[in-house]
């Protein structure tokens, strides 16, 4: 899940080694509901039969899913189909089909920490543009991954993703972006998937980021749905969302949502 660019939201909040294990086990209870997600994924079930295998998973640990009730919102993950970018309400109406690609954004609170990631899966034989799509936006995923380290600046991040999916012809969602993760699900400092190479706030060893490009086939253009959460692309074209919680560490970037 991710925040509008430019929300305002508080300090950055620097971890500490013991923080950083504690988070890592939100982390890995959001990356192992994710997995669960993609095992389970199958045409002819509803998005809302998909919603309830990933909260039993998160709460099988003991943990929350941290979606729910969150501003608001109904469900424990955000499930999007095909030009449905992000925020997809889980619904017994919707039902996954053969050829889909189906984003899903799991969150898990455990130990007052939070962790967040999503993948967007291929359901049966998808088209070969679909196909394409799913690669760029994963493969720019760890492009922007690797531009993490201390002294590095956001920029980077977002410059790594922007040039390498904008080569490869696709558009940027930059109307939502990745966000600081920790102790609240959305903090400081906003994490775009565009940007200037070192430009923005400077990463140092301690903080934790989610990086999560949103990758549209054609035109950056998004609209939200009167139900005020689905977001779907203004062309009617796929979009893909992949995300992983990151920590910056004097090592570099060490990937917390790994299942």
């Amino acid at each position: 899940m991710r925040v509008s660019y430019h929300v305002a939201i508080h300090m950055i909040e620097l971890k500490t080694a013991k923080e950083l294990e504690r988070m890592a086990k939100a982390c890995q209870i959001s990356a192992i509901a994710l997995q669960e997600a993609g095992k389970s994924i199958e045409p002819g079930m509803s998005t809302k039969e998909l919603d309830h295998i990933i909260e039993k998973k998160i709460r099988s640990f003991g943990a929350k899913p941290n979606f729910l009730g969150y501003g608001g919102f109904p469900g424990s993950a955000c499930i999007s189909l095909n030009d449905t970018v992000i925020h997809g309400i889980p619904s017994r109406d919707i039902i996954i089909r053969d050829g889909d690609i189906v984003s899903v954004d799991t969150g898990a609170f455990y130990d007052d920490f939070n962790g967040d990631n999503a993948y967007t899966f291929a359901v049966g034989e998808i088209s070969a543009e679909a196909k394409a799509l799913l690669d760029a936006t994963n493969e720019s995923l760890y492009e922007g991954i690797k531009a993490v380290k201390p002294g590095a600046r956001i920029g980077d991040i977002g410059f790594a993703v922007q040039s390498y999916v904008e080569a490869r012809g696709y558009a940027v969602v930059r109307k939502f972006v990745g966000h600081g993760v920790g102790r609240h699900l959305h903090e400081a400092p906003d994490v775009p998937n565009f940007g200037k190479s070192g430009h923005g706030v400077r990463l140092v060893a301690g903080m934790t980021i989610a990086i999560e490009p949103m990758i549209n086939i054609k035109g950056e253009d998004v609209r939200t749905l009167k139900d005020g959460w689905t977001v779907k692309t203004v062309s009617g074209s796929l979009s893909a969302h992949f995300e992983h919680t990151v920590a910056v560490t004097d090592r570099g970037a060490v990937i917390l949502t790994r299942a």
